[in-house]
């Protein structure tokens, strides 16, 4: 504003610099989010009332904000996406002074939903197709880290959520079952086990670990699902939950008892403090698991806890249109930015429909489909190979032009189909959780050439 620079039209990318858990991949998400903001940013008159009185600011700066409105253009990779370090995962250009006001919230939402959108695909993936449910509202940070944490949960994978909240702000399915305290209200084990059968018989899911889980909880379920049936009246669905123990131990127990009933149609539900590490070393040991309840390791993102988007100056736009790109330098080499306006497209196998690597471009760059293109490692550049055969796929979609949303906002399920869809296409040696392959992000020619230059040039003078 003093500057008289708030008009200048600049770009910003939003990328991140490493995988959570040091895995293969991570899944953008928080764009809904991302949208609302921006089409709702305003400052009230409490807002203006409040900046005045911090002393910092002259009048017509905060005559300014009383009308201010976003103007510029976003492009960004649709949520559920498989995204890698580098990347611009969103561009914005917009004036300099509209675009520095979205860094904070886009940040924000973007990190903390991708972060627990990747830990929830690992522990899905984990699963091997059984359902996880996410449990962790009651040691999530804050409210919005439990009830947006939920959200971002389903895009990557999972099928429910304990938090109500979620299912009624944005439809994500809420599912639970009993709580220890219900045990405990009643005189007997049993009479609470036939209460909450009687009023929740299409989901009668009994916990069974509250005092004795092989003396008691599981003979007492075993009791009340087995007369329930005997009167006649049939479970929509029904089994056990365990949240202690032996998990691998207790649940090959339950199941040959359970099955020794005649009750092979009761799943068997696990809980407590699961994650994907614990639910793959379970399965091996041949747990008899039908479906995953997954708290506090998932909605914390506890082995991995932080993404580390960032939001970058790219490039500044002349009044005549020219674009001056712009790039960050640091003795970090991971802290040095890829300037200008830039795209991303991918590239997959004709053949077999995975995808062979990603190339970042300059925006005025094209590929064709029909034509051979050679790739290269922008940290190894005699690493060159030539890619025939492929599909291209351009990963940024415009979501706002000249203020104007232009988006169609997915719906949650649709959202969540999409994930797993392109999930699919990525190696499975990309999704070891352990010492991943490298998924291959490359920079165009003409993108490494004007980075080299402009490093030169600054290692040539002081700036």
């Amino acid at each position: 504003w003093k500057a008289d620079m708030k008009d200048t039209i600049t770009y910003f990318d939003v990328f991140f610099r490493t995988i959570p858990d040091e895995g293969g991949y991570a899944i953008a998400a928080g764009l809904e989010q991302i949208v609302d903001y921006v089409q709702n940013l305003h400052f009230s008159e409490e807002d203006v009332e409040y900046l005045r009185g911090r002393k910092m600011f002259d009048e017509g700066f905060l005559d300014y904000l009383r009308t201010f409105r976003f103007h510029g253009d976003i492009w960004a990779i649709p949520e559920g996406t498989p995204i890698f370090p580098g990347e611009p995962v969103i561009t914005v250009r917009a004036p300099a002074i509209e675009a520095q006001l979205l860094e904070t919230y886009m940040l924000l939402e973007f990190n903390h939903q991708s972060l627990i959108a990747t830990k929830a695909n690992r522990i899905v993936r984990a699963a091997a197709g059984r359902p996880v449910m996410e449990f962790g509202s009651r040691r999530a940070q804050g409210i919005a880290g439990a009830v947006i944490g939920a959200r971002a949960a389903y895009v990557g994978g999972c099928v429910a959520t304990a938090c109500t909240l979620t299912d009624e702000l944005y439809g994500v399915p809420a599912a639970g079952t009993m709580a220890h305290s219900w045990v405990q209200m009643f005189d007997s084990e049993y009479e609470a086990f036939k209460f909450y059968a009687e009023t929740y018989p299409n989901n009668a899911v009994l916990l069974v670990d509250t005092y004795n889980t092989l003396k008691s909880g599981l003979p007492n379920a075993i009791r009340v699902f087995k007369e329930y049936m005997a009167s006649g009246k049939t479970f929509g669905n029904f089994g056990i939950r365990l949240d202690s123990g032996d998990l691998a131990y207790l649940t090959k127990k339950a199941r040959l008892m359970l099955d020794e009933a005649g009750l092979t149609d009761a799943k068997i539900v696990v809980s407590n403090s699961l994650d994907e590490y614990l639910i793959r070393d379970l399965l091996q040991q041949g747990a008899k698991i039908d479906s995953f309840g997954v708290g506090e390791r998932l909605i914390t993102s506890k082995s991995s806890p932080v993404f580390g988007g960032v939001y970058k100056l790219a490039a500044v736009e002349k009044e005549d249109g020219t674009l001056i790109p712009k790039i960050k330098i640091s003795e970090n080499i991971a802290k040095i930015t890829n300037p200008g306006f830039k795209k991303v497209y991918r590239f997959y196998d004709k053949k077999t429909g995975k995808a062979i690597a990603d190339e970042i471009c300059l925006r005025d760059e094209v590929i064709s489909e029909a034509l051979p293109h050679t790739i290269f490692d922008p940290e190894a550049t005699w690493k060159q190979r030539t890619l025939k055969d492929f599909r291209l796929r351009e990963l940024q979609v415009p979501i706002f032009k000249q203020g104007k949303l232009v988006y169609k906002q997915p719906t949650l399920k649709e959202l969540q189909a999409y994930c797993a869809a392109e999930v699919d296409t990525l190696w499975d040696e990309v999704k070891r959780f352990e010492n991943p392959h490298k998924y291959n992000v490359d920079l165009s020619k003409k993108l490494w050439t004007l980075k080299h230059d402009m490093l030169a040039v600054a290692g040539k003078k002081e700036v």
